[in-house]
């Protein structure tokens, strides 16, 4: 089937449902779809749409339960492993104050903190042009805010691949090689956005990349395809790969950065989530997870001037 249009067993395998539930979201017209010739069809771009919608209701959703919630904060953006310790660090020692996170990727976190969906966006977007990280974007995707942004850490991005290495991946040219194959990050996602630019720059088309198509949501996704034997390699974390016994083969190390509006910021239970960022006892439990780099962890790297 062409790829601009679906079938439902490729529509159940493009939202991870069965495909029983997609003939349910017909039946209840709550899925965009047409039937042609006695089939139905379902043209991605009209899907892509679909799904985006959901999300941002889902997300507006969250803002008027958190709101019922006295010192409840919305997240959504990236992810990482370490985030989920610091929440629940959060719990344990400031058990009046909530974070709540959505895993959408950096710019889809971005677009929902501009809206007034969520009050913090995880953030790792690389500008090729600059080398800089998230602060290349915040004039695109938050003009609305009077924004800071604060480094929680810098972390080792790199190539997960299966045990041993089978395929012998080196860097971004070994992904075309016959018979290997790629799982990727969602569009719009930090990842994705460096994967990207590395094929751009070195001229690789991603059509030649199998695999280049079949997108997750969070690094523990790339590397739990890669055990399970769905894909060779990914694009996530050293974490993950400690985390999974995975082999790792680094990329770059980035910015981690917490984005927010400067009302935000002076909030009890945001600042309490810094103080734990930066406290030894968080420090010493996340040390044997990976190579994370805590310098500037706290540290307002860019503050909007009114």
């Amino acid at each position: 089937m062409s790829a601009e249009m679906m079938n439902t067993k490729e529509m159940a395998q493009y939202l991870g449902i069965h495909e029983k539930q997609v003939y349910a979201l017909i039946k209840s017209k709550r899925i965009p779809s047409t039937r042609i010739t006695g089939k139905w069809i379902f043209p991605k771009k009209l899907i892509d749409e679909w799904i985006d919608t959901h999300a941002r209701s889902g997300l507006a959703e969250a803002r008027k339960k958190g709101q019922r919630i006295e010192g409840a904060l919305l997240a959504a953006g990236s992810n990482d492993p370490i985030l989920y310790i610091l929440k629940t660090f959060m719990k344990k020692s400031y058990p009046e104050f909530y974070i709540f996170s959505a895993n959408t990727g950096s710019t889809d976190g971005l677009k929902a903190l501009n809206e007034g969906y969520t009050d913090i966006a995880w953030s790792h977007l690389l500008d090729p042009k600059s080398g800089e990280y998230n602060i290349p974007y915040l004039s695109t995707y938050l003009p609305n805010l009077q924004v800071v942004v604060i480094n929680l850490f810098c972390r080792d991005l790199g190539f997960l691949v299966a045990p041993h290495n089978p395929v012998h991946i080196r860097g971004f040219g070994d992904l075309t090689k016959s018979g290997v194959k790629f799982i990727n990050r969602q569009k719009g996602s930090g990842t994705r956005v460096l994967l990207d630019h590395h094929l751009k720059d070195l001229r690789i088309p991603p059509a030649t990349i199998r695999g280049y198509e079949n997108e997750v949501y969070t690094h523990f996704e790339v590397g739990l395809s890669i055990l399970a034997k769905e894909a060779d390699v990914g694009i996530a974390t050293v974490a993950i790969s400690k985390l999974l016994g995975l082999p790792f083969i680094p990329i770059t190390q980035e910015s981690f950065d917490m984005v927010l509006d400067q009302s935000t910021f002076f909030k009890r239970g945001l600042q309490a989530f810094i103080e734990i960022l930066n406290s030894q006892q968080f420090r010493s439990r996340v040390e044997r997870l990976g190579n994370y780099d805590f310098k500037n962890s706290g540290k307002i790297l860019y503050s909007k001037q009114p």
